[in-house]
């Protein structure tokens, strides 16, 4: 038993304490609270906490306790000479005390000025009221006069604080001495018998544990899950994306962005140094194909009508889009044209700026929905499930241009936090020559859409800076402490 805890119980034994700062004044509040805790689990006794609004000084009013205030100061040094004190003397005799002093004592009417010299205009020293204030405020912590508490404060000679202390009561186990308490039942106990004269200390069912140490999914990992299972649940397979270096042939000019168009400039894109260019596709009648619809136009299509490089078509770049993917994954259904739905969620690269809204790097989930006697109107319905399942229910679809769809849309959702419409995807369906020039039959339709991940996630959890969500400004509690997304079950 601590010396603390006994003297506790002595003082215990002969009454209730009222209050602990009172019985004892140089025991710290932390020392104090910590060993009625101790005794309080034991049964022992039982307190509760006092709080009381106090006053404090600042090291400003513990001078003034010292050696009086300003005013009065200033005052002896006026009153010493019969000539008066000079104002240029003020600072050199009492420094910043001296200025401080004159406003106090003027307002006071303690002194007047008589030219360039300070003089008394009382018959008698005044009393000090501050310093006296301030006396009772370091003994009691406050103060009845409310108006000169408040000057006090306005002047930052005092600063409001908080006592804390405790008034204690025997408790149901209340004893001079305090019985060992058991916390573990060890095997030694049990083989002696130990165990049934032991006091075992009671468990504390709410007590909370400690925290579990352990990984988290990023919020974009949750969506992207969520997405997933949609896409399983709406009968998609998993396209493979692990290629992010694309030559321009897949990631343009299969999907006839012309090779002038300002998408392909060093502005929007990132092209790779080393090595240069790719290798020509296997497929030489698709690469002929691709070559003649830029250049000549074929399958019904007038074409662009410029000389088409084949050196610009093998550049390497950092994949802009994954719909290249959908390109290749289209290319290989045309040697077994039926009805398929593919998707994929992978990272892609653009050479923009930086905003709330936009990163040079980010996710598009790509989908393709291949099938005969499709209309724009599937689309809609299909996105407007689609999203539904997300929890995402108020969009917007705007009539939109893409060089390898036609008719386009740009899809768009409410934002609550930010209180717009923002752009979260792309879609259409693919032009004729593009699916043709691939092999696949006229009759074939492909709807085709692009989306954003982080976008949808910003609108899941509420975030309004795409920053806060990627990048080093993210907050690690932000991640871990977020719920996984679940789904719907009706809606699935």
């Amino acid at each position: 038993m601590s010396d603390l805890s006994l003297l506790i119980l002595q003082t215990l034994d002969n009454g209730p304490i009222e209050d602990t700062s009172v019985v004892f004044p140089s025991i710290e509040t932390n020392i104090m609270q910590g060993t009625l805790s101790s005794l309080m689990a034991k049964s022992m006794i039982v307190f509760k906490t006092i709080e009381q609004e106090l006053w404090t000084l600042t090291p400003e009013a513990d001078e003034i306790l010292e050696k009086g205030s300003h005013e009065i100061r200033l005052l002896d040094e006026v009153t010493k000479s019969l000539e008066g004190l000079k104002l240029a003397d003020v600072p050199k005799l009492l420094g910043q005390a001296g200025k401080l002093g004159q406003l106090r004592a003027f307002k006071n009417g303690w002194i007047k000025k008589d030219g360039d010299k300070l003089v008394s205009n009382v018959s008698s020293k005044p009393e000090d009221v501050t310093a006296k204030d301030l006396g009772i405020i370091k003994q009691t912590g406050t103060l009845d006069n409310a108006k000169e508490l408040a000057e006090l404060r306005k002047r930052k000679l005092i600063v409001k604080g908080k006592k804390v202390s405790y008034s204690v009561e025997k408790g149901p186990e209340f004893a001079l001495e305090i019985k060992k308490l058991e916390t573990d039942l060890t095997p030694e106990m049990i083989q002696s018998g130990a165990w049934k004269t032991a006091t075992f200390k009671p468990y504390n069912f709410d007590a909370e544990g400690a925290p579990t140490q352990s990984g988290a999914l990023h919020p974009l990992n949750k969506v992207r899950e969520e997405f997933r299972q949609i896409f399983f649940a709406m009968g998609f397979t998993e396209m493979a994306t692990n290629q992010y270096v694309e030559s321009g042939f897949w990631n343009f000019d299969t999907l006839f962005v012309p090779q002038q168009h300002p998408a392909r400039d060093l502005q929007d894109t990132f092209y790779i140094k080393d090595p240069i260019e790719a290798d020509e596709p296997e497929d030489k009648t698709y690469w002929e194909n691709i070559h003649k619809v830029h250049e000549q136009g074929a399958f019904d299509s007038i074409g662009y009508r410029y000389p088409w490089s084949a050196k610009e078509s093998l550049r390497l770049v950092l994949r802009t889009h994954t719909t290249a993917v959908s390109s290749r994954v289209l290319h290989q259904l045309a040697k077994d044209p039926k009805p398929a739905r593919f998707f994929s969620i992978d990272r892609v690269f653009r050479n923009e700026a930086v905003d709330a809204t936009h990163l040079a790097e980010f996710h598009q989930i790509e989908g393709v929905i291949a099938d005969y006697n499709l209309t724009l109107g599937d689309l809609i319905g299909f996105m407007d499930r689609f999203f539904t399942r997300m929890g995402v229910s108020k969009l917007r679809f705007k009539p939109a241009y893409n060089p390898y769809t036609e008719p386009s849309m740009e899809i768009f959702a409410w934002h609550a936090g930010l209180n717009k419409w923002i752009e979260i995807g792309n879609s259409g369906m693919f032009r004729p020559e593009m699916l043709e020039a691939m092999g696949l039959p006229k009759g074939l339709k492909v709807h085709g859409f692009g989306l954003s991940l982080e976008r949808p996630t910003m609108i899941k959890y509420a975030l309004s800076n795409i920053r806060e969500l990627v990048g080093h400004k993210v907050n690690l509690d932000f991640i871990e402490n977020n719920p996984a997304v679940r789904l719907d079950e009706e809606l699935v």
